[in-house]
C-alpha cells in the first residue's frame, strides 16, 4: 500500500467503509425553504472553460434553472487572470454581478462585501455526506459563518506519454522524488524533455507550491508567523535548480494555455495539469490527437521527505455580493447547480475537471468509467490550502495573488538567485502582506 493510500484512508476515517451511492439518501434535517423575490434577475460572472463539455453543461442548467424558476440568469465568461480584479472592483464599488465564480481565497479579500450563505452550505452539507475540510478552510474563516459556497477545485496530476516514460527505463511513474528527478533527466537525455509552468499561470503554478511543500516548507505557521526562509525550503529550491534544466524551452513565461499547447504539439512528454489535456486529445477530430490521447496518462504527485501528499488545486468558489438586489434568488440558483441532478452531469460532461467538494459525489461515474480520470477524483480531498500552515485571509489571498511562491521556485530554478537568497526574497514578500 503506497503513502497515499495509506493517507487517504487515514483522512477518510470514520467514513463510510462502502462506496456512497450516486443518489446521496438526503438526511432528515436537510431541509430547504427560499422564496425567491419576485421579478428577480441574476448575472453570473465566471471563468472561461478550459473544456468544451464545463461551460455547455453549465449554461445547460442555467437554462433548466431558468425553467423552473422563472428568473432569468446572464452568464458572462473571463478569463481566472480577468475575474479577479473584476471581482475586487465589484466589491469595492458595490456594483457589479450578483454572483461571481472566482479562484481561491480571493472570498478573503473582502469578506464583509458578501452574503453569508451559511444557510446554503449547511443544506448541501447535510444533503450529501459533508463538505471536505479544505472547503471550511477556504469560506468560513471565522469557523461559523460561511462567506461562499464552495464549486469544487480543478484538480492538478502528472499528464504524461506513456510510451515516452517506458522509453526512458521507467514501467510507470514514480512516486517519490529522487526518481521523478531520474525520469525528467532521462527523458531529457532521449529528446522527449517535460515542461513546468514557471510563468504567472493562476491554475498550473499549483506544481511549484506541491514541491514547497513537499520538502516541508510553509508560507506560515500555525500562528500565520511567515516560515519561508528556512532550510526545508532551500532543499525544495536546491531540487528546483537540478530539475529545470531537464524543462523544454521558455517555461519561465508559460501560462495556462502554454503547457497545453506544448503537449498537444508533443514538444513535452511530462506537465502538471488539469485533465484538459486529455480532454483536448480524446474530443478532437484529429487522428494524431485520438492516438495520443491512448498513450497519455495521469499520476498523482510523487511524494516528498513529509511523507504525505502535498497537493495544492485551483480552488473555485462562488460569490454573492451584498449590493444584489436578489439575495434570494442567487442562493437559490447556487443550491441548484450544486444538487446531484444538475452537479453530476456537469461533472461528467467535462469528465471530472472539476473536483467535486461534497463528499456524496466521490461515488459519481465519472471517475471509474475510464482509469485514466481516476488520479483527479481525490483532489478535494488531500489538497492544502493555499495558506498552508495558518489561516486564510487577506494576507494569504494577497500572497498567491502575486505569486510569491512561483516566483522564488522559478528563481531558483533558472539560476536567477542562488536558492538561499530566492528564499530570503520572499520571506520578505509575504511578510509585507501578513505584518499588515
Amino acid at each position: 500500500m503506497t503513502d497515499r493510500r495509506k493517507f487517504l484512508k487515514k483522512a477518510s476515517a470514520g467514513a463510510a467503509a462502502v462506496s456512497l451511492p450516486l443518489l446521496w439518501p438526503a438526511s432528515a434535517q436537510a431541509q430547504w425553504s427560499n422564496q425567491p423575490e419576485k421579478g428577480a434577475k441574476l448575472r453570473v460572472l465566471r471563468w472561461k472553460r478550459f473544456v468544451a463539455g464545463d461551460e455547455e453543461q453549465y449554461m445547460a442548467n442555467v437554462r433548466k434553472f431558468t425553467q423552473a424558476t422563472g428568473i432569468e440568469v446572464r452568464v458572462d465568461n473571463e478569463s481566472w487572470e480577468d475575474v479577479r480584479p473584476k471581482a475586487a472592483v465589484a466589491a469595492n464599488a458595490g456594483a457589479g454581478p450578483d454572483i461571481i465564480l472566482s479562484t481561491n481565497d480571493d472570498a478573503n479579500l473582502y469578506p464583509e462585501k458578501l452574503v453569508d450563505v451559511t444557510d446554503v452550505c449547511t443544506y448541501l452539507g447535510k444533503k450529501y455526506g459533508g463538505w471536505y475540510p479544505v472547503c471550511e478552510q477556504y469560506l468560513r474563516p471565522n469557523g461559523k459563518n460561511w462567506i461562499g459556497v464552495p464549486l469544487g477545485c480543478a484538480g492538478n496530476a502528472i499528464v504524461y506519454r506513456e510510451s515516452q516514460v517506458k522509453a526512458a527505463g521507467f514501467d510507470s511513474f514514480p512516486k517519490d522524488m529522487d526518481g521523478f528527478l531520474r525520469l525528467m533527466k532521462a527523458l531529457k537525455d532521449k529528446g522527449t524533455p517535460g515542461g513546468f509552468a514557471l510563468g504567472h499561470a493562476t491554475g498550473d503554478q499549483a506544481w511549484a507550491h506541491w514541491l514547497f511543500w513537499a520538502f516541508g516548507g510553509k508560507l506560515v505557521d500555525e500562528k500565520n508567523n511567515v516560515m519561508i526562509d528556512r532550510p526545508e525550503t532551500v532543499k525544495a529550491l536546491e531540487f528546483a535548480k537540478e530539475l529545470y534544466p531537464t524543462f523544454v524551452p521558455g517555461t519561465l513565461s508559460w501560462l495556462d494555455p502554454n503547457n497545453n499547447k506544448a503537449f498537444l504539439d508533443n514538444q513535452i512528454s511530462v506537465t502538471a495539469n488539469g485533465i484538459s489535456i486529455y480532454y483536448a486529445a480524446k474530443t478532437s477530430q484529429d487522428p494524431k490527437l485520438q492516438e495520443m490521447a491512448k498513450d497519455i496518462q495521469h499520476a498523482n504527485f510523487p511524494i516528498g521527505p513529509v511523507g504525505v501528499p502535498t497537493e495544492f488545486n485551483l480552488f473555485f468558489n462562488q460569490m454573492i455580493f451584498k449590493y444584489t438586489k436578489y439575495p434570494k434568488a442567487a442562493k437559490e440558483f447556487l443550491r441548484f447547480m450544486m444538487e446531484q441532478e444538475q452537479y453530476g452531469p456537469w461533472m461528467q460532461a467535462s469528465i471530472g475537471y472539476t473536483c467535486h467538494p461534497l463528499k456524496a459525489y466521490e461515488s459519481n461515474p465519472i471517475w471509474t468509467s475510464d482509469p485514466k480520470h481516476t488520479p483527479y477524483r481525490d483532489a478535494m480531498k488531500v489538497m492544502r490550502p493555499i495558506g498552508y500552515a495558518g489561516k486564510l485571509g487577506y494576507a494569504s489571498a494577497a500572497s498567491i495573488s502575486d505569486f510569491i511562491i512561483l516566483d522564488m521556485v522559478a528563481e531558483a530554478a533558472s539560476g536567477a538567485r542562488p536558492p538561499k537568497e530566492a528564499a530570503e526574497r520572499a520571506q520578505k514578500r509575504a511578510e509585507r502582506y501578513y505584518k499588515v
